[in-house]
């Protein structure tokens, strides 16, 4: 029992660091994306392998998060749907917009797309945040 208690805490431990680096790393994506939709450059292999990355730790915290449910770890949230709801709204709203919205197109405008797209999953992030506080 004390085992498994102590491996809750270490996954609690890491789906909040990582939860961090989640909003960081939209944050300044989302910067970035308006840098270069201010000047006017179109989408290029690095934004969206960064946008891949931000994805990328959706879906491990998302596998986090699941263990957590699973494993009876989400106890101390007030309202956990909400969290999970932010969590799931989270994990597919990038790929949403870039396959139906932008549907290949890597243009100026692609870029302000993206740009205002991850700056809402920075928001997103840090909602998720305080529904799990």
């Amino acid at each position: 029992m004390l085992a498994t208690l102590n491996h809750m805490t270490t996954l609690v431990t890491i789906h909040q660091a990582l939860s961090n680096t989640a909003w960081l790393f939209f944050l300044i994506l989302g910067v970035w994306g308006l840098f270069r939709a201010i000047r006017g450059q179109s989408v290029n292999g690095n934004y969206l392998g960064a946008a891949f990355i931000g994805q990328l730790i959706f879906i491990v915290q998302a596998a986090l998060g699941t263990a957590l449910a699973v494993g009876g770890g989400l106890g101390d949230i007030d309202r956990p749907e909400i969290h999970v709801l932010y969590g799931v709204f989270a994990l597919i709203f990038l790929p949403f917009i870039y396959v139906s919205v932008l549907r290949g197109d890597d243009t100026n405008r692609a870029q302000w797309v993206l740009a205002f797209t991850t700056l809402f999953l920075f928001g997103i992030a840090l909602r998720s945040i305080s529904t799990s506080i």
